[in-house]
């Protein structure tokens, strides 16, 4: 009981970044999945044996129109060091049951099994699986957008800056040299500039100094190699960035200096606070609609209009309840 208590207290000490809980999901590996949609589970992105080197793919049942699917990769948060595929799927069921999306999940190798950059290899090589399979499942190659939260925040944003940047890419998986680009990034609350994220982060336990196999503070030049903004450029694909106000975990400030270094490069970018919200948690339903707008004016191309910058109140409205 003392061992389990430390646990639980040294977790909270360093900030476990847990993933959204903007809506009511079933526990993990339990989705709700509408029987519009199919599921192809398990493939093996990379070519291997490994568990965590997976991707679930969400298909319409009845596509609309007869054109390739957009592709929405969703990117698990957990702190690098836990989480799963099935985390923040529920929140992307509805793309895929308008019959005009298609969603691939993936797990990566956390912390405790490889230090960075094993993890943005694993995503790149979910990227390239997407592209090479894109004949075989009706998809488009052209038009693959990320999102993730917290953990899964910081590396789609690391798909998002990071190009084609040297030691990023990996030799996993069969399609080596194959594309890893993407055309938009929603980062929700993700870790950007780890050595500016002080405090508890720089502590030798944190999930931050787990990530990169040293203490934040004692190699500070790793750490900046495994931040998003070191690589930002203003090539980088449109970006939609949303973070609470009150977020204890992740410092508010994270997405406020990735924003501000996007603009200052001339890249596209949306950033939305969510106000009173914590690490995750969004309960206002305008979260969701801005996202699919997003998505829609990047990878669908349509037409809708501005999307407000406006900060989103995280009072659920009365209308909503």
């Amino acid at each position: 009981m003392k061992r389990a208590a430390r646990l639980g207290t040294t977790l909270l000490s360093v900030g476990l970044m847990l993933p959204p809980i903007a809506t009511a999901q079933p526990p993990s590996g339990r989705l709700n999945v509408p029987d519009s949609i199919r599921v192809e589970k398990e493939i093996a992105y990379a070519g291997t044996s490994d568990p965590r080197q997976r991707l679930d793919l969400y298909l319409p049942k009845e596509p609309k129109g007869t054109a390739r699917l957009p592709v929405v990769v969703n990117v698990h948060g957990g702190a690098w060091l836990g989480g799963d595929k099935s985390m923040g799927v529920g929140e992307l069921l509805g793309l895929v049951a308008s019959g005009q999306y298609a969603v691939a999940s993936i797990t990566y190798r956390l912390s405790g099994q490889a230090t960075w950059p094993a993890q943005i290899h694993d995503c790149k090589a979910a990227i390239r699986w997407v592209r090479a399979h894109a004949a075989t499942y009706r998809l488009d190659p052209d038009r693959i957008g990320v999102i993730g939260a917290s953990a899964g925040g910081h590396l789609v944003a690391m798909l998002g800056t990071a190009g084609t940047a040297a030691g990023l890419e990996g030799e996993l998986g069969p399609h080596k040299g194959g594309s890893t680009a993407v055309r938009c990034v929603v980062d929700e609350f993700g870790p950007s500039d780890i050595p500016a994220m002080g405090g508890s982060h720089d502590a030798a336990g944190s999930p931050e100094s787990k990530l990169i196999g040293a203490t934040v503070s004692e190699d500070r030049s790793r750490a900046r190699a495994a931040s998003p903004i070191a690589y930002v450029t203003k090539e980088a694909p449109p970006f939609l960035i949303l973070h609470g106000t009150k977020d204890p975990t992740v410092p508010f400030d994270q997405s406020v200096r990735l924003a501000a270094a996007l603009k200052k490069e001339g890249a596209s970018v949306l950033f939305i606070p969510v106000v009173g919200a914590g690490h995750g948690g969004f309960r206002n339903p305008e979260v969701r609609t801005r996202i699919r707008q997003f998505f829609d004016k990047h990878l669908r191309g349509q037409e809708v209009g501005p999307i407000s910058e406006e900060p989103i109140s995280n009072d659920r409205p009365a209308s909503a309840r």
